[in-house]
């Protein structure tokens, strides 16, 4: 984190031509709120060193004896690292006094309370802001509406997204999908008038961050690109825990800012209006088979009350990926990932209402990152042509905090084993698929869609590398999103025409409701 704000710091001095202070007071005026540590920084930069030299300087980064110097730029030439360090030592003490300050506020007697929320919230994957306990809120992050439907009664527990209407819906709206009254015509209520043997069905992902679609916008780091306009979202982006699930190609519901949103949650719902809001987005940054056991429990869905759903499970990387410094001993081994999903489908088997669908995803061939992205720029990089992307990959692994040691590495061998437990794990969800019966849910097996989604964007004029996400160079971008619904949408049309139901012949008429009603 150091290094990224100096090395900002530093270019945005450099493109606008002006002293470090200066950029230092330009990034601040960029980025809501006071973040004034950064002021802390500006009598080292202008000592005319690098990022990594800077953050060694300030003791927010060090290296651990026996334990290589991890550095994104090329060290000093003329000078040895120690001796740019002694000078500055000064500027730890009130850096550390500021983050032990942050870290002792949960110590006030008036914030415990909010703080242990905090904390449950963080923990549990549940809603921050949940009045009456549904698992659904009418606040949109810190695990708001951005990653479930949003709640219309937050005072109202039997009130929420998904459900089957209480008694038809005739004179409020208990499923949140905007189908209420009596049509004066006739005396039916709409909803049973529209949505009667309609089938309708939410759509529900367990998955890591790739589902949650994990993004880090590029212009925070292009300083070509920077603004004020650029940081506009960023208390948004971190209350989301940098997940941009409202744009995400299964749960996606808003037109996104980083490109085109298509997600099965929209095509459901244009199929059958009365899916209005039935989403539900469990994912989690770094989940896996293992650690999808604990997440699966904030899932909502009442066996007696709610509808169906159709689950998508799909953690298509973190049973491989790890920092460990041996990554093959630290895979999940075909064993496990046999016991772990078993473990979760029988959770479902629990709580889903009878007549809902699971789809389970393999996992991805990585191999695609570094063929693609190796030899190209990083963000950081593009101003001095100095920082390409198997330098970002190197960094990343000496500070064992590489997202994919296995596949982000210049080692072919080390990237062609991990590919092979890949699909050694993704042979065990096809196995399972053929071979695990449930009473509530039937259950399917799809690869990732990697390969054909690089085809249809080549058709389409496209390049591989604008599949990845810019900044970390790992997740799939929101291109590779949108272009991954309509594959995963074929196939279900076209081999379990049964998951997406058939489609609602009122959705018209709904849809005039909808206007009639001011959009509700």
């Amino acid at each position: 984190g150091c290094v990224l704000v100096v090395s900002v710091i530093e270019q945005l001095a450099q493109w606008h031509n002006s002293t470090v202070k200066a950029a230092i007071e330009r990034l601040c005026d960029y980025i809501p709120g006071k973040y004034q540590i950064m002021h802390h920084m500006s009598c080292c930069i202008d000592r005319e060193m690098n990022a990594d030299v800077v953050c060694h300087s300030l003791r927010l980064c060090k290296q651990d004896p026996g334990q290589p110097l991890c550095h994104l730029y090329s060290p000093p030439k003329l000078h040895r690292l120690c001796e740019l360090m002694h000078p500055f030592t000064f500027i730890f003490l009130p850096l550390q006094k500021s983050f032990m300050g942050f870290s002792s506020v949960c110590a006030f007697p008036l914030l415990a309370n909010l703080c242990e929320k905090m904390k449950y919230v963080l923990r549990n994957k549940l809603p921050f802001e949940d009045f009456d306990g549904d698992k659904f809120s009418t606040f949109p992050t810190l695990r708001g509406y951005h990653w479930r439907g949003r709640d219309c009664n937050d005072k109202n527990t039997t009130v929420y997204p998904g459900r089957r209407p209480d008694n038809w819906d005739a004179k409020s709206d208990s499923n949140c999908n905007g189908i209420w009254g009596v049509d004066p015509k006739d005396g039916i209520p709409y909803e049973e008038k529209f949505c009667k043997g309609a089938g309708s069905k939410g759509v529900v992902l367990l998955g890591d961050s790739a589902g949650a679609h994990f993004h880090i916008p590029p212009e925070w780091m292009t300083v070509t690109q920077m603004s004020a306009k650029s940081f506009a979202n960023l208390p948004m982006a971190f209350s989301d825990e940098l997940d941009w699930p409202q744009f995400s190609e299964i749960t996606g519901f808003l037109n996104s800012t980083i490109g085109w949103t298509d997600s099965l949650y929209l095509r459901l719902r244009k199929r059958n209006r009365c899916n209005h809001r039935d989403l539900q987005n469990i994912s989690q940054n770094g989940g896996s088979s293992g650690n999808l056991l604990s997440l699966i429990k904030s899932l909502a869905r009442n066996q007696l009350l709610d509808n169906p759903a159709i689950v998508i499970y799909a953690t298509i990387g973190n049973d491989v990926c790890n920092g460990e410094r041996d990554t093959l001993a630290h895979m999940t081994t075909p064993k496990e990932m046999l016991s772990n999903v078993v473990q979760a489908l029988r959770y479902l088997d629990l709580h889903l209402p009878n007549g809902s669908h699971v789809i389970l995803t393999g996992l991805v061939d990585g191999r695609f990152l570094w063929d693609n992205l190796h030899d190209r720029y990083h963000p950081l990089g593009q101003l001095n042509k100095d920082v390409s992307y198997s330098q970002l990959y190197s960094f990343l692994d000496c500070l064992q905090v590489s997202p994919c040691s296995g596949w982000l590495t210049p080692n072919e061998t080390l990237r062609n084993l991990t590919s092979e437990r890949a699909l050694q794990l993704s042979n065990v969800l096809k196995e399972i698929a053929r071979s695990e019966k449930f009473a509530n849910f039937d259950i399917f097996y799809m690869d990732f869609p990697l390969r054909q989604t690089a085809e249809e964007w080549r058709k389409m004029g496209g390049e591989p590398w604008q599949l990845i996400e810019p900044v970390d160079g790992f997740h799939p971008s929101q291109i590779a999103a949108a272009l991954g619904t309509g594959i995963t949408w074929q196939k279900a049309l076209q081999e379990w025409p049964q998951v997406l139901g058939k489609e609602n012949p009122f959705n018209d008429q709904i849809e005039a409701i909808f206007k009639d009603q001011g959009g509700h």
